[in-house]
Parts: C-alpha cells; structure tokens; sequence
C-alpha cells in the first residue's frame, strides 16, 4: 500500500502514536504536522490520500483543519482523531466534512479499519 498520510496533532507522542499504528497496518508514508497551521500549510490537494487531525489543537483547531482542507480538496478522506465523544461536537466535524472520527484511545486494528472503509486499506 502506497498511502500518503498527513497526521496532524500537537502532541508529539500522539503523532508517534499514530504513526506507529499506521506503519502496523502497512503504511510507511506519513507526514507530521505540529499544530493546525502547519497542516493546513503542508497540505495540497491531491498530495495525501488520507488526513488524520486531532480536534484540540493550538493554532488552528480540527475543525478549522477541516474546513480548510475541504475548501482545497472536497474528497480526501479526513478522519477526526478526538476524545470528545459529544455527539454534538462530532455532528459539527460532519457538518464541516470530516469523513470519519476516531476515538483515542485506539488500537491498529480500528485505524486499519478506518484506512480500508477510506480506500487506503
């Protein structure tokens, strides 16, 4: 699998966290972006075949990510990586065009999950 993976999070051990499971289930080519205004800066359409960003970050937030990402690129799968399980805030992430979310903590079989519901697997 020839993925590219943007993974965008403010805390280091999340993005190694990540980036350990994503290279578990075969996906070697990941991106790390520290807050939200590195991602967005990292970020070109048709670059990545996957964006996953945490909710909280400084900067940008998530949600911000999201809709910038989406005003680029309305197809790349983004998924919400959060431990906010408020279905409101999870129903925003959808309004703003987050493909997917996942909940921390995760295993690597839930991220292959993931990946293989949005054409990375």
């Amino acid at each position: 699998m020839s993925a590219r993976v943007l993974v965008a999070d403010d805390s280091s051990t999340m993005r190694k966290i990540i980036i350990r499971s994503l290279q578990a289930v075969g996906v070697q080519d990941a991106v790390e972006a520290a807050d939200g205004n590195e991602a967005l800066a990292l970020f070109q359409p048709g670059a990545f075949n996957l964006v996953l960003t945490d909710w909280n970050m400084p900067g940008k937030s998530g949600l911000e990510v999201v809709q910038g990402i989406r005003a680029q690129d309305p197809n790349v799968p983004i998924i919400m990586v959060t431990t906010e399980a408020e279905k409101s805030r999870v129903l925003q992430a959808i309004q703003a065009g987050v493909s997917d979310y996942l909940v921390k903590p995760f295993t690597a079989d839930t991220l292959r999950e993931k990946l293989e519901k949005h054409g990375c697997g």
